[in-house]
């Protein structure tokens, strides 16, 4: 069985245009990448929890930011390794402040075989985009969410 994630899709209304807010993962295999390297909030679903539920949590531990309001689910999708994320789409408050986000954190051996554990934030940065630059920053895998989330706002 697929390994599932789940995940929001945030956005907001500025004048007339749409945003979606998008992050970046943190930890030294990201940290030189930009294009095709964002992501929505998202995070695996533990055994027996809902995945609404799910995305609501790894939204707020990545975010330190309490999501709430109604989900518009926007479907599943199979990422290139695999993996199905699940996702819905929610207008977020308008002036999310994407830099007092506090991201938890993971561990890892870094660098490789050192025998050092380092700690580096799940999500190093968060940002605003218009749904043309969001569609470079976004993983290819996670493209087609963008997608259906402006045909669901037209």
């Amino acid at each position: 069985m697929a390994i599932r994630s789940a995940g929001l899709m945030l956005y907001r209304r500025v004048s007339s245009d749409i945003e979606v807010l998008l992050v970046h993962p943190g930890g030294p295999f990201w940290a030189g990448k930009d294009e095709a390297a964002w992501s929505i909030p998202k995070g695996l679903v533990e055994p027996g929890e809902d995945e609404l539920a799910a995305a609501i949590r790894e939204t707020a531990e990545e975010l330190s930011v309490a999501v709430d309001g109604r989900f518009t689910p926007l479907g599943e999708y199979r990422q290139p390794g695999g993996k199905i994320v699940v996702a819905w789409a929610i207008e977020a408050d308008p002036i999310l402040d994407v830099n007092a986000i506090q991201s938890c954190q993971f561990e890892m051996e870094w660098p490789p075989r050192s025998g050092q554990v380092k700690s580096f934030p799940e999500v190093d940065r968060a940002g605003w985009f218009s749904p043309p630059d969001a569609a470079i920053k976004l993983l290819k895998g996670q493209r087609s969410m963008l997608a259906d989330l402006l045909t669901h706002l037209k």
